[in-house]
């Protein structure tokens, strides 16, 4: 019998810089968002339309490190990992939910300056967060 496999991979821009933490044990973590926009016409009035989803990003180890150095607010990213949904309630009472991707693989498409303008360049960072065995949540 073969195996469980579950990947996601998103392109899109990054919405706030990476923040790099550190847990008790030492095991480094970063967090960032990113924005992917869909865009389409409406077959029924012709009108452009689009739609932009949220990504709440975590990073471990090795790849939480180098995310923390170079991911900044406006660059332009692929990430491949594993998605989860998660339901909570907001400051206004009304529920919510998030979409929240653990990363095994990003690539950077370009470089944003520090203007949030994006230079082309790709640099890829691979497997540095796959051991995701003492995730400690």
């Amino acid at each position: 019998m073969a195996g469980n496999f579950e990947q996601t991979i998103i392109v899109g821009n990054v919405g706030r810089d990476a923040e790099l933490r550190y847990t008790q044990s030492g095991t480094a973590v970063s967090d960032f968002s990113v924005a992917v926009t869909s865009s389409w016409t409406d077959t029924g009035t012709g009108e452009k339309r689009e739609k932009t989803s949220w990504y709440r990003v975590t990073a471990w180890r090795g790849l939480a490190e180098v995310v923390g150095k170079y991911v900044k607010k406006g660059m332009s990213v692929m990430v491949v990992g594993t998605v989860e949904a998660n339901a909570y309630m907001g400051n206004d009472g009304e529920p919510k939910a998030s979409l929240d991707i653990t990363a095994r693989d990003i690539q950077f498409l370009n470089r944003a300056d520090g203007n949030g303008n994006s230079n082309q360049d790709s640099t890829q960072y691979e497997g540095a967060g796959s051991n995701t065995v003492d995730i400690p949540f």
